[in-house]
């Protein structure tokens, strides 16, 4: 696999998807570090060299992290038909817009998961206040904070919600900085969808805690309740679970049954997303509100916005 920028130790996206692919070696007796590897991106000119790399090595599946690689994956994907990639949280397409038959694109629906750490915030804050800080401004982001917003203000209509995005996925200081903002503001619980820096909202979270004020964090894509230790400030977190969808594709690959060409969705319904396992500073109360929300969206009874302009008419409805 090839990282996203901010490495394969992020604590996040990058971590979580390296543990799919440790899992499938695992279970089908492979090495690390030579038969399942990963190469390190750390800035955006490293991608197609990265993938390239793989390609040369003949990688039976190449797996490229994040949507920011969709550009360089669609050039080099057309110029090796016979080679199998997975591109995560994007559609690869040609030029005429039709997804490439050697691609497997790996997608979620964030904003379902979004919305039941939306709902144990709505429930949970004291101030009436809480913060959405997000890494690039992008449609993928959008929808982590759409259907937050929504979560929130479907339990909680009263609830002012501050939104900043910190422009990079690799930017703990800048990550601090905003958090301590919004904390300031009064927001009590933040959730930071921002990969490294996020970690500067948790560094951010603790340090408040240290000086006797509680605040909470909602962490990302992976179970973070040990981000929050020792002062723990992890609420909850949204879980993605890359890992389960490249272990998925990478066993499809193996037996033959590569999807390339296919778009891979993963939901609640799929168990792709959801509240993270730790569960122990929500109360049950506010758990069971979440089953009972996590119900009536596998159900098509509510649809989670995904855009600001599909949260502008959802949150329309909840004043009807």
């Amino acid at each position: 696999m090839v990282t996203g920028i901010g490495g394969v130790d992020d604590k996040s996206f990058n971590q979580s998807s390296w543990e799919g692919l440790e899992r499938f070696a695992k279970d089908n007796h492979l090495k690390t570090g030579s038969d399942v590897k990963y190469l390190e991106s750390t800035q955006p000119s490293d991608f197609a060299p990265n993938l390239n790399q793989l390609v040369v090595q003949k990688y039976n599946l190449i797996v490229a992290i994040g949507f920011q690689m969709q550009l360089d994956l669609q050039k080099i994907a057309q110029q090796h038909p016979y080679q199998n990639f997975a591109l995560i949280d994007s559609v690869a397409v040609d030029k005429n817009n039709k997804p490439l038959i050697n691609v497997a694109s790996l997608t979620f629906k964030e904003q379902q998961g979004s919305f039941l750490v939306g709902v144990v915030a709505g429930l949970t804050t004291r101030t009436n206040k809480v913060g959405f800080i997000g890494g690039v401004n992008s449609a993928l982001i959008k929808k982590f904070e759409s259907g937050f917003k929504a979560g929130v203000k479907t339990v909680n209509p009263k609830a002012q919600i501050y939104t900043q995005y910190a422009g990079s996925f690799v930017s703990p200081d800048k990550g601090r900085n905003i958090a301590a903002t919004l904390y300031s503001k009064g927001a009590d619980i933040i959730y930071a969808s921002a990969g490294d820096t996020g970690n500067g909202v948790f560094t951010e979270a603790k340090s408040r805690a240290k000086s006797g004020k509680k605040v909470w964090v909602i962490g990302v894509d992976r179970d973070q309740y040990d981000q929050g230790l020792p002062q723990n400030v992890t609420l909850t977190s949204m879980v993605k679970r890359v890992d389960q969808a490249i272990d998925d594709a990478s066993t499809k690959a193996k037996s033959g049954k590569f999807p390339g060409g296919k778009v891979l969705e993963y939901g609640l319904a799929e168990k792709g997303v959801g509240i993270a396992p730790t569960t122990k500073n929500v109360k049950p109360s506010v758990l069971a509100k979440v089953k009972q929300y996590q119900k009536k969206i596998i159900d098509g009874s509510i649809v989670v916005p995904t855009t600001d302009k599909e949260y502008q008419t959802y949150a329309a409805s909840l004043t009807k």
